[in-house]
């Protein structure tokens, strides 16, 4: 006898044959034609060198070799249905891991809402939150480390695809007793060039959009480089110097009196906030639940 293996949809008739009595009421329950279902029994007949049903003019009943056979053929397709229900398991185990990239301002000041919001809906999602600059962000959404990034950068290199999902504004802050808080009129654009500011790292968005704004200006070098809005804040409130940083990194310290806004003559600092992915141009699964979330949060503000 061949060890080819036999068909799961053959098997399935001859357990319907055994549990209805009949391969007319098998083939109609498997949505099979009833001369494709004969000849599927035939070949499988063939195959196993055995008569494993009686025919007759009124139907067809099993030999007692096929009873044996059905018998055995019910264990094989039980196995093969627990097969694809573990298949399917961890299909779902895999879809529900969402890893998460955010720029330092994002994840910050607007990711733990965005989050615990979205684990509210989704409790069975498990998150996997990755903090990095702008341009670090880019690099792992496009290796696919991570599977949707929130970044402030004001362009998104290709192939990635993106989505506007919120907006943010940057601004000059000082400490109260700097002399530009005593200004009464505004400030420059070439003057904010030329004065060395705390500034973040190259890559981050906060200092991409820095730059871009003030490409055509002199620049002097900046007076500190650090890694982080909350060690800028922090150096500002110091008194160490003047920043340009994001309105959601500072709304409390300007609120509270403890930093100062400076406005600058000329110079627009409002940017938006986007989602960022790699592949289809629409996100599904829990990725794209979450930026669906986002962008409602965005509009209700």
């Amino acid at each position: 006898m061949s060890r080819k293996w036999p068909e799961f949809p053959v098997l399935e008739l001859l357990v319907g044959v055994d549990d209805h009595g009949s391969l007319s009421a098998a083939a109609r329950l498997a949505g099979m034609a009833q001369p494709n279902a004969s000849r599927a029994i035939k070949q499988l007949e063939r195959q196993f060198g055995m008569t494993l049903l009686q025919r007759s003019p009124t139907g067809s009943i099993l030999t007692p070799q096929g009873t044996v056979i059905a018998h055995w053929a019910r264990r094989v397709l039980s196995d093969a249905g627990r097969l694809l229900d573990v298949a399917e398991g961890l299909r779902a185990e895999r879809s529900a891991e969402l890893t998460v990239g955010a720029s330092m301002t994002v994840a910050e000041h607007l990711m733990p809402g965005w989050l615990g919001q979205f684990r509210r809906l989704h409790p069975d999602v498990t998150i996997h939150l990755q903090v990095h600059n702008s341009t670090q962000v880019f690099e792992r959404i496009d290796k696919r480390i991570c599977d949707v990034g929130f970044v402030e950068s004001p362009t998104v290199p290709r192939p990635l695809k993106s989505l506007t999902v919120a907006r943010d504004r940057l601004v000059v802050v000082v400490h109260p007793t700097h002399p530009w808080a005593r200004r009464r009129k505004a400030l420059s654009v070439s003057e904010l060039a030329l004065t060395p500011l705390l500034v973040r790292e190259p890559g981050s968005g906060t200092r991409t959009t820095l730059d871009v704004a003030l490409q055509e200006y002199e620049r002097a070098a900046p007076l500190l480089e650090l890694g982080s809005a909350a060690a800028i804040r922090t150096s500002v409130l110091a008194g160490v110097g003047p920043a340009v940083m994001s309105t959601l990194a500072v709304a409390e310290q300007v609120a509270a009196g403890e930093l100062k806004v400076i406005d600058v003559d000329g110079l627009e600092l409002d940017r938006v906030l986007r989602a960022v992915w790699r592949g289809a141009r629409q996100l599904d699964g829990p990725a794209g639940e979450l930026v669906r979330l986002v962008r409602r949060a965005g509009a209700e503000k």
